[in-house]
């Protein structure tokens, strides 16, 4: 891969600095792990941690195998490994940069529902119907698996000018402390969130529902009407980012996804 010499800053004294500003000079000194390990680990968790947010340049590989005491071609094989996880991109004659979130797991892709409605041909827009920063009740700390101060959003996606999604979102700020700043006008909750936290995980739930009068109103149908109902959380490793709850009208809206046998 070409590569231009790095232009962050160096580290001074005994350790090296990474290009997001951090000591990783003395870290290929732990033990019970192998060196490729070591190094996997300590810029997987620069990047998951968010200390590495999306678009950073990671250090060059001549640099990080200065830095580790190894060989380039062991930290290429760590650089492959984090492009295969989607982790970072590389980029001919640039270098390599971590990789905004590329919204999908080994299940389904998580759709931004710009891109939904923007694919089949229509225009798109949508308006935020509430904010407000308050502690998550009982259910709500159960499912986003955390207690204490959330952001809670909820909001309407249309397509042309019918509603397309009601979406009911709760942000962990003790995860996403800036989401407290951020007023989701011009950009909604699931956009912004993509482009500003890393995630690794994410769970879903799916089932239908019969609209009541709430989802009814806000999805301009009959209650009783026929929705689908998709849940999911998303998490760094363990720690809640993000729950949020879509309704579709369900004449309107489907899922799909596919899978492939793995190899044993």
């Amino acid at each position: 891969m070409d590569e231009e010499r790095h232009h962050g800053p160096e580290g001074g004294g005994t350790g090296e600095t990474s290009a997001a500003g951090t000591d990783i000079g003395s870290e290929a000194a732990q033990p019970r792990r192998s060196l490729h390990q070591t190094i996997l680990e300590s810029l997987k968790g620069r990047i998951l941690s968010g200390e590495w947010p999306p678009g950073t340049q990671v250090p060059f590989e001549q640099d990080l195998a200065r830095r580790f005491g190894c060989s380039r071609m062991t930290v290429n094989k760590v650089m492959t490994q984090l492009a295969a996880a989607g982790l970072v991109e590389r980029r001919r004659k640039a270098g390599t940069f971590v990789r905004r979130p590329q919204s999908q797991t080994a299940i389904m892709t998580i759709m931004d529902i710009r891109s939904e409605v923007e694919s089949l041909g229509l225009s798109y827009h949508y308006e935020i119907l509430s904010r407000e920063t308050r502690d998550a009740d009982g259910e709500e700390a159960r499912w986003l698996g955390s207690e204490g101060r959330v952001v809670a959003v909820t909001c309407r996606h249309f397509a042309a000018r019918q509603p397309f999604c009601f979406e009911d979102r709760l942000i962990n700020l003790a995860t996403v402390p800036e989401a407290a700043r951020e007023s989701f006008r011009t950009l909604s909750p699931g956009a912004w969130l993509v482009s500003k936290v890393p995630w690794s995980d994410a769970e879903y739930r799916i089932r239908a529902i019969a609209a009541d009068e709430e989802i009814a109103g806000r999805l301009l149908i009959k209650p009783g009407s026929p929705c689908l109902r998709i849940s999911r959380r998303t998490m760094i490793d363990t720690v809640p980012v993000t729950s949020v709850t879509l309704t579709y009208p369900g004449t309107d809206h489907e899922v799909s996804a596919r899978f492939a046998s793995q190899a044993i």
